[in-house]
């Protein structure tokens, strides 16, 4: 089985750890793995504004770079989702068929793991870690991702905290975020107030560069860190 790692704009610039963490722990799960080398950005950021037709540039290129590509894995729900948005975005367009095909193929890490490989038990090396995992809207609410980090990390041993606002939006949303501050920031506060655990993660790098920012405005002392990291770290200390 092959897989091709998509790194995504937030995690290559902010947590690169997350994807080297994901091909590490592919490739002692028996995946080959490679890095398409021009992959550039999803198209999310025009897609959100509503710039379609630059929106479909960038997709038409991520089409081309993961042509060849068995699987497509990302660390990422908000980017996983984005690439499962390109049938409507080629709806009547050529690319149509290669968009459909693509997204069938693409998974976000856990989801990959879980659901393709079978994977539910990477190690014990979580053993007693405090955990509150943040569900990021795209990962949540589009693609149904809710079940598989939780299990993973349960598995790993690690202790997921109760958490009512798990399942609240961060506020970061891309443009959001720009556009709203005040409002942004009051929702990750509310999130923040409710927060008690030793390691913070999720799927997505921008709630995490959000959230984290925040904690650290706060002097909240939580350590936060991309899902990928935390599952290798299960493999590599077990």
């Amino acid at each position: 089985m092959r897989v091709s790692l998509f790194i995504t704009c937030l995690a290559d610039q902010f947590y690169a750890e997350a994807g080297v963490a994901a091909v590490r722990l592919l490739r002692a799960l028996g995946v080959e793995v490679d890095f398409p080398p021009g992959q550039t950005c999803c198209g999310q950021p025009a897609y959100n504004a509503g710039y379609l037709p630059e929106a479909r540039a960038v997709a038409r290129h991520t089409l081309e770079v993961f042509r060849e590509s068995e699987y497509v894995v990302l660390p990422s729900g908000s980017c996983t989702s984005m690439v499962h948005h390109y049938p409507e975005l080629f709806a009547g367009h050529t690319p149509y068929r290669e968009a459909v095909a693509l997204k069938e193929r693409t998974f976000e890490l856990s989801q990959f793991l879980v659901r393709v490989l079978g994977v539910t038990r990477l190690g014990e090396g979580l053993k007693g870690v405090r955990v509150a995992y943040h569900h990021g809207c795209h990962a949540l609410r589009e693609l149904g991702i809710r079940e598989e980090p939780l299990l993973l990390l349960q598995n790993a041993g690690a202790e997921l905290v109760p958490w009512e606002a798990a399942e609240e939006c961060c506020g970061f949303g891309g443009l959001f975020s720009v556009k709203l501050p005040e409002v942004s920031l009051s929702m990750a506060d509310r999130k923040l107030e409710t927060l008690e655990a030793e390691v913070l993660t999720s799927t997505d790098a921008g709630c995490l560069l959000h959230l984290s920012g925040r904690l650290e405005d706060r002097g909240q002392k939580v350590r936060v860190a991309p899902l990928a990291t935390l599952l290798w770290e299960a493999y590599a200390r077990a």
